[in-house]
């Protein structure tokens, strides 16, 4: 541990090189990456090679039929781009669909939530395009993984033990995998998925022949237009229980997996203290991520100590109605998101800031539009009639929809899961930044004959029409998934992002701030005591609802909490380490020379950054 004269500190060192650099949330996906790069690859051969293994090291925060945003900077077209790898919601599923089924709100878990798995082929979209290695090449490792084995973690044993009751009485093929020889693996042991491993060597064969994109291209259709297709809309058909405590078959079809295809998209951007940050569109919530750094902007958030009271005000505040605009107004349809980042509109805005919290639900009206909110019945607190949305008094089991699943003993209803990241660099100039998630094992019974279960990522639809992120089939749901990368002097310098939920960008703004004004290295910023607010609707079910909460990790101290709790912060307190799972790396010039650099969170013991 070293101690820097700003007060900061580092758990490990701030990695650098000028070789390639790579950070992830898992140490073997960083040293799948560092391999891709020592055998000739780029930063994009690295990152496809790690995304896959986190499939398999990971399963309890991702899978093969989950999704991934991701934000590259191609060093010879000299420009960010984005691949998008979010699924659409089947034609199938209709908002009407939904409630003859009774249900007012998607739920968390099981095939009702499933979209298009868009992981599989956006990582082969930048393989094709960007990379240089054939698929064998970087599928590889995730296949020793799968059929070899690796030593599993602490955090990942822990859950698959938590859902061995629901394994054995309801999603039995899951428990084939998850329970081998009857029971729940244990820590530190070896864990293998040999069906998923059996699964990729089947692509690998049957696409041989044929050039690398020819390669490509015919893996690509097995997924969406063979076997996997197939084998999903068979596991779609079937009854499941699901947090409604009820059993569900899914809309999910071969036809709606063979109608998708990733894309390429501009990214949405904003200049801010002598940088550009480039974020996914709307689909995403990364255009709020903008919309609170332009807040920011002359607030003089740079002159304050990050790591107190005041900081932590400006900053939550600020992002209050940020996030605000992102629940009223962000969605897969015409979002106004020129306005929301409009000078004008962002300096209405930040008039909004006081000195104390608020505690209403406060977005905005760009253009003079009404902003829309779901009704206030669907989320997980009740309202008061106070003016606007007014304060709201928490309620954790609105209307009783958990009481059924909770029958399961240690079945969570939530079916929380979680998300990866992986971030590369590498000597030719490439920086990529990847955030995938969606299909953990918590999500829906293993696909028998792939050794992965489906997404849940429809769960973010509302069930009301009118709403920009409102259920419609073809449709992309309002993901939280948000990698971000930052541009100095029209090069990348920086590419970062967290698994976090709601949480991503809360945790991605203090980290930029205070490596951006306060001089943190990537590194310090990482391990700089973290904080975000529950002051926002959940995009996840049952949506709950926290006004006006702060949750600080304990190293801040009492004193800082004392300070916002005087100006109307609700306080809640964290263990010393546990919020946020930062992965960085970036480029820095010093006269001709370019060095390389990469940072990864030292919490949960996990994380991991690599480099030369």
């Amino acid at each position: 541990m070293q101690v820097f004269s700003n007060g900061a500190f580092t758990t490990r060192p701030e990695i650098r090189g000028t070789f390639g650099c790579a950070a992830a949330t898992h140490w073997l996906a960083a040293a799948t990456a560092m391999r891709m790069l020592e055998n000739g690859g780029n930063a994009f051969d690295a990152a496809v090679a790690a995304g896959f293994a986190l499939q398999v090291l990971e399963p309890h925060l991702n899978g093969p039929a989950g999704e991934v945003p991701i934000m590259l900077w191609n060093a010879q077209q000299k420009r960010a781009d984005v691949i998008c790898g979010q699924g659409v919601a089947p034609q199938g599923a209709t908002i009407d669909a939904f409630r003859s089924l009774g249900l007012d709100m998607v739920p968390g878990t099981g095939p009702l939530a499933a979209c298009v798995p868009g992981a599989f082929g956006a990582w082969l979209m930048l393989l094709r395009d960007h990379g240089t290695m054939r698929l064998e090449e970087v599928l590889r490792p995730a296949i020793e993984f799968a059929g070899g084995g690796f030593s599993l973690n602490a955090r990942v044993a822990q859950t698959m033990a938590s859902m061995e009751d629901l394994f054995r009485s309801e999603w039995t093929s899951s428990a084939e995998i998850y329970l081998p020889h009857g029971a729940p693996p244990l820590a530190g042991h070896l864990f293998r998925n040999r069906t998923l491993a059996a699964t990729f060597e089947r692509i690998l064969r049957e696409s041989e022949g044929g050039g690398r994109e020819v390669q490509i291209e015919r893996a690509h259709h097995l997924w969406y237009e063979g076997f996997v297709a197939e084998a999903i809309e068979r596991a779609a058909a079937v009854p499941v229980l699901d947090s409604t405590g009820r059993h569900h078959t899914g809309f999910l079809t071969a036809a709606d997996m063979a109608a998708w295809k990733p894309t390429y998209e501009a990214p949405v951007s904003r200049h801010y203290a002598g940088v550009e940050v480039f974020k996914c569109g709307a689909w995403t919530q990364g255009p709020a991520f903008l919309e609170w750094l332009g807040l920011l902007e002359g607030t003089g958030v740079g002159d304050l100590d990050p790591l107190g009271a005041d900081f932590i005000h400006l900053v939550v505040e600020t992002g209050k109605l940020a996030l605000a605009d992102r629940d009223a107004w962000l969605g897969d349809d015409t979002s106004p998101v020129d306005a929301l980042l409009s000078d004008s509109y962002l300096e209405s805005r930040r008039h909004c800031v006081g000195d104390t919290s608020s505690a209403e639900l406060r977005p905005g009206s760009p253009l003079g539009r009404e902003p829309k909110l779901p009704p206030r019945h669907l989320l997980g607190a009740s309202f008061s009639s106070a003016p606007g949305v007014g304060e709201p008094t928490f309620a954790k089991d609105p209307e009783g929809r958990k009481k059924a699943a909770m029958d399961f003993a240690g079945f969570d209803p939530y079916g929380r899961g979680d998300t990866c990241h992986i971030a590369v660099t590498d000597r030719f100039g490439n920086m990529v930044a990847a955030t995938p998630s969606g299909g953990w094992f918590q999500a829906s019974p293993v696909v028998p004959e792939l050794g992965f279960g489906l997404g849940t990522r429809a769960q973010m639809f509302w069930l009301v029409d009118g709403l920009p992120s409102s259920l419609a089939p073809g449709k992309r749901p309002r993901t939280t998934l948000t990698p971000t990368m930052v541009a100095k002097d029209g090069a990348p310098s920086l590419a970062f992002g967290t698994p976090g939920g709601d949480q991503q960008e809360q945790w991605s703004i203090a980290f930029l701030l205070r490596h951006l004004h306060h001089g943190f290295n990537l590194q310090q910023a990482i391990d700089a005591p973290a904080f975000h607010t529950g002051h926002l609707i959940s995009s996840f079910w049952p949506r709950e609802f926290k006004p006006s909460s702060v949750i600080l990790e304990k190293r801040f101290g009492q004193d800082v909490g004392k300070a916002l709790e005087a100006r109307g912060h609700r306080i809640e307190w964290a263990a010393e380490w546990s919020l946020g799972r930062l992965c960085a790396v970036g480029r820095e010039t010093a006269g001709n020379d370019v060095i390389l650099k990469s940072a990864a969170n030292a919490r949960g013991m996990q994380d991991y950054a690599v480099g030369r």
